[in-house]
């Protein structure tokens, strides 16, 4: 695809007069709309802005090529327009721009944007070409400018341009690709960049799907699968599969899109990677192929999770602001309810937060199972959650239940998963006509029955193991609680949204399920937190006191992680981290063991499973909390202004 395809005479404006970066913005996507390239200004302009969210798209020498794949996009176009008096839009370099590209590519199809950003770089390194057509007087001579300059560049296009075909799919896509975490925020989104950079670089056209906590997005067609070599599924969490029947399917973990995109997508192109066959069967027999049972566990346990923690962050941050706008002066023993306003907030959040056993249990058994196990896991979590047990069945009394609490509801949901799989090999011996009353009828009937049974007889065990750890927290003080503390926040900044930090998490969150939770609970949870919100917080301090260390591009990004590590986004370190782990995760993991031992020194708790700094209300001991997050994240820099040397100028 040539420059001179996607512009039009009436997508150029020369000799145009900006007073800022937003009108430089409105005037180019004026132009844009004039080509009929889009279909909804506002929000072609809402994409133009995020992407110069995450940085400047003014690369340098008076040049500046914002850009947006998205929605709004009818079709691949080029807007484009010189400004002799330059206007600052806040280039790399510090200098004004005067020549300026706008990228549109539509959210489905070929990645134009990728293409002409590599053409445009490319021609527009000549300075002498680039005063060409700042000098240009009108429309004609401008394209002429550019097409001789792309025949000079691409001469080869020029000789094989009668022979060639038309570009079919696979020409655009030979390598697709689907990303997904457990939350469905940074992982997700990182490893689709890395992913679509790293084919960039590679001269490999790649499409990534992005399975995110708003949903799946940039969703692969069928025809570009029929067409691709390969497809790459860097996923945590279960994703639709029979898609790629019969196509060759990388699957690895989510954290090798970001850290190892050349390797992965070398695989597909050497034709490394096996052959995918849907058997239509569970999740657990399509996606188990040449993963370890440990892998396969862990995925099933995030899908879980990741549904899940909507529940547990919106119901447990309503709880906590209940317990803010109460008055316990009232009545000590109905803290939480004793107005009118903590009341609503406490039973929409009770409500919500009751829901979260369940979803875990329901979605383990599910990804286990696929939709038939649902039901199963959900029933199973519920039987958690309320204690049930052949001794209290007949005449039920919640308080004097024994739940099995977080561990019950994971065993619900593998338990539940597998007793799904076995029913189904069981029921495929039985007469194809009853084959439509599998789903509706026996697998729900048969598979919850029997997953009631057994959490009924296990919830005593369960529950008397759950009661012990509780017990043992709570008795925990003094040096060993530090300890617990130091643990949990080190392992917040082990992998940063990996394994790991999800552990300490999902821990964390687990004791404020706890029936009764108190100080013991919310001690942990503090602490977790904690030493989530160091690594951002540390890398941005480095980038601001030490400035030697990191590259221009590196500085600019460590202000955001500002936002990052007090909104408790650890996966805000993640570029810093994979780009040099032996220098940053080292400080990060002693800055955040720090702060959590700090937290848990101090007696801090948190009833909120999430909100960083803007749930500083409902901590106990507010000031020695925020004194522990900045200890820690002071530390963390120090050590890390050691590890990392000055940069060579």
């Amino acid at each position: 695809m040539r420059i001179t395809e996607l512009l039009q005479d009436v997508t150029i404006d020369l000799g145009v007069k900006v007073s800022s970066k937003e009108e430089a913005i409105d005037h180019l996507v004026d132009l844009m709309v004039k080509g009929g390239n889009i279909s909804d200004r506002e929000e072609y302009k809402k994409g133009i802005l995020a992407r110069e969210a995450t940085g400047t798209t003014g690369i340098g020498g008076g040049i500046a090529i914002p850009h947006a794949k998205n929605k709004a996009v009818t079709k691949a176009g080029l807007a484009s327009m010189t400004v002799p008096d330059g206007v600052d839009y806040e280039a790399m370099d510090g200098e004004p721009s005067d020549v300026f590209f706008m990228i549109a590519a539509p959210a489905e199809g070929s990645d134009v944007h990728l293409e002409a950003l590599a053409r445009l770089s490319t021609i527009l390194m000549d300075p002498v070409f680039k005063e060409k057509l700042l000098k240009a007087t009108t429309k004609e001579e401008y394209l002429k400018l550019i097409d001789e300059k792309e025949t000079e560049k691409f001469p080869e296009e020029a000789e094989k341009k009668e022979e060639q075909p038309e570009k079919t799919i696979k020409d655009g896509y030979r390598v697709l690709a689907v990303t997904a975490c457990p939350t469905g925020i940074a992982h997700t989104f990182m490893a689709a960049e890395s992913l679509e950079n790293k084919a960039k670089e590679m001269g490999i056209a790649l499409k990534a799907e992005t399975n995110g906590s708003g949903g799946a997005k940039n969703i692969l067609t069928k025809e570009e699968i029929e067409h691709c070599d390969g497809i790459i599924v860097a996923a945590d969490k279960n994703v639709e599969m029979a898609r790629f029947d019969g196509k060759q399917v990388l699957q690895t973990k989510v954290a090798d899109g970001i850290n190892k995109p050349q390797e992965l997508i070398q695989t597909i192109l050497d034709g490394k990677a096996p052959t995918y066959h849907h058997s239509g069967a569970a999740q657990e027999e399509e996606q188990g192929e040449g993963e370890s049972v440990g892998r396969q566990i862990y995925k099933h346990l995030m899908n879980g999770v990741s549904h899940m923690l909507p529940f547990v962050i919106g119901g447990g941050i309503l709880i906590a602001l209940a317990f803010l706008f109460d008055n316990q002066a009232i009545n000590p023993a109905n803290f939480g309810k004793n107005t009118p306003l903590a009341a609503t907030l406490k039973t929409i959040g009770e409500q919500a937060f009751g829901f979260m056993l369940p979803i875990l249990a329901g979605f383990i058994a599910m990804s286990i199972a696929d939709r038939p196990g649902l039901a199963v896991g959900f029933v199973g979590g519920a039987l958690a959650n309320g204690g049930y047990t052949f001794a209290n069945i007949m005449s039920y009394d919640s308080s004097k239940a024994i739940s099995s609490g977080f561990i019950g509801a994971l065993l619900a949901g593998f338990i539940g998963g597998y007793i799904i799989v076995l029913l189904r090999k069981l029921f495929d011996k039985l007469p194809s006509a009853l084959e439509g009353l599998k789903p509706i009828l026996l697998y729900p009937v048969c598979g919850i029955l029997i997953m009631g049974i057994i959490m009924i007889a296990i919830n005593p065990i369960v529950g008397a193991i759950n009661t012990g750890l509780n017990n043992f927290l709570s008795s925990m003080s003094g040096t060993s609680s530090i300890l617990l503390g130091a643990i949990l926040g080190g392992m917040m900044s082990v992998d940063m949204g990996g394994p790991f930090n999800k552990a300490a998490y999902v821990f964390g969150t687990a004791q404020l399920t706890v029936a009764n939770a108190g100080a013991e609970q919310y001690a942990i949870m503090a602490a977790v937190m904690a030493g989530g919100m160091v690594p951002p917080l540390a890398i941005a301090l480095c980038t601001t006191f030490f400035k030697n260390r990191f590259t221009e591009n590196e500085r600019k990004s460590g202000v955001v992680n500002y936002v990052m590590g007090l909104s408790f986004i650890t996966e805000g370190a993640i570029p810093f981290a994979a780009g040099d782990p032996i220098h940053i995760l080292p400080p990060c993991i002693i800055g955040s063991a720090v702060a959590g031992a700090l937290s848990m020194a101090f007696h801090c708790g948190l009833p909120a499973p999430h909100g960083g700094i803007f749930v500083i209300g409902v901590i106990t001991n507010p000031l020695q909390y925020i004194l522990s997050v900045a200890i820690g994240a002071v530390i963390g820099m120090l050590i890390m202004s050691f590890t990392k040397k000055p940069l060579k100028k």
